[in-house]
């Protein structure tokens, strides 16, 4: 089987990489992470104005989906270039929301860019609950729609876009029996795809850096050592890809767990190696890389930690 893209993706994702290049989203992260939105939700209606989110969305209710392939391609991108905000939990909301009543009041918001949504537990953090108009909480009667966000000081997070709030109790009940399996199935391929990204674009400015600094009058990217790190981190995220495509594709649960833990492991593995290249310019929080350093850590449990998705694999293969 191969996992080749078509010119058509291929130009979608030329054509979202771009748009986000010239977005400056390293100054949309900081002011995301300081609760200030505005940039955010602009280059969010950019984002939807390509077409991402509607990617989630069935055409019953304005959208072009499902089409996961088309969704990892693009999540790979939202990768690339760490957009904040809640991505992931937009399209889990999407996969919840299947009975008639919700879907056509919510997701036709959803696949324009008009509204965010966040999904979390009740009782548990939600991503950005402060900006998602949309707040879904997954209460033990089934799904709900809660009332707002806590009033209570965002709680700090390894990556400071990923802002967490509690959202209140209580709420709308939208459906007694939410489909968690397929929002989590839908959450985990967009996790993976992010990661994939997020572990490429750490590549690339590592190789970038390694090539220009110098150590003993040569490049550092001319030591062996350094040569063997990247090529191992080269060779986990291609090697990561084709699972992540390949999940696309089946939609199968143990394979886009294995998807998951490929891409977020790789991801982990090359924010480690960009870090020991960088030295001490890698900790540095106002050097842009520590915007990626962060993101490929908390991507790692999102959704399900590394032993949770190979435990899923494993059940699904016994």
């Amino acid at each position: 089987m191969r996992f080749l893209l078509d010119t058509e993706q291929r130009a979608f994702a030329d054509s979202l990489g771009a748009l986000l290049k010239a977005a400056d989203t390293p100054g949309v992260i900081r002011e995301w992470s300081r609760g200030d939105h505005r940039s955010g939700r602009a280059l969010w209606g950019r984002v939807a104005e390509a077409g991402v989110f509607a990617l989630a969305v069935p055409e019953a209710y304005e959208g072009l989906g499902p089409r996961p392939v088309d969704l990892a391609v693009a999540f790979v991108e939202l990768g690339r270039h760490a957009v904040p905000g809640p991505l992931v939990e937009t399209v889990a909301a999407a996969a919840l929301l299947v009975d008639p009543g919700p879907a056509k009041r919510f997701l036709p918001a959803l696949a324009s860019g008009e509204s965010m949504a966040t999904v979390a537990y009740q009782g548990a953090y939600a991503l950005d609950g402060d900006a998602a108009a949309v707040r879904l909480s997954l209460a033990p009667d089934g799904l709900r729609l809660a009332p707002g966000a806590d009033p209570a000081p965002v709680r700090p997070s390894l990556d400071p876009a990923r802002r967490l709030i509690r959202l209140r109790p209580g709420g709308e009940l939208l459906t007694a029996t939410p489909p968690t399996d397929r929002a989590l199935l839908w959450a985990r391929l967009a996790t993976a795809a992010q990661a994939l990204g997020v572990g490429l674009a750490l590549l690339d400015r590592t190789v970038a850096y390694v090539g220009q600094r110098t150590q003993f009058g040569v490049p550092v990217g001319s030591f062996q050592a350094v040569k063997h790190r990247l090529a191992d981190a080269r060779i986990a995220l291609e090697f990561a890809r084709p699972l992540v495509l390949g999940a696309a594709v089946t939609m199968a649960p143990a394979d886009v767990a294995a998807a998951k833990v490929s891409a977020c492991e790789a991801a982990y593995a090359t924010a480690r190696t960009a870090l020991q290249s960088h030295g001490a310019l890698g900790y540095t929080a106002e050097y842009d890389l520590s915007l990626w350093l962060t993101k490929a850590r908390a991507l790692r449990t999102a959704w399900g930690t590394p032993q949770e998705c190979r435990a899923d694999v494993l059940t699904a293969r016994a």
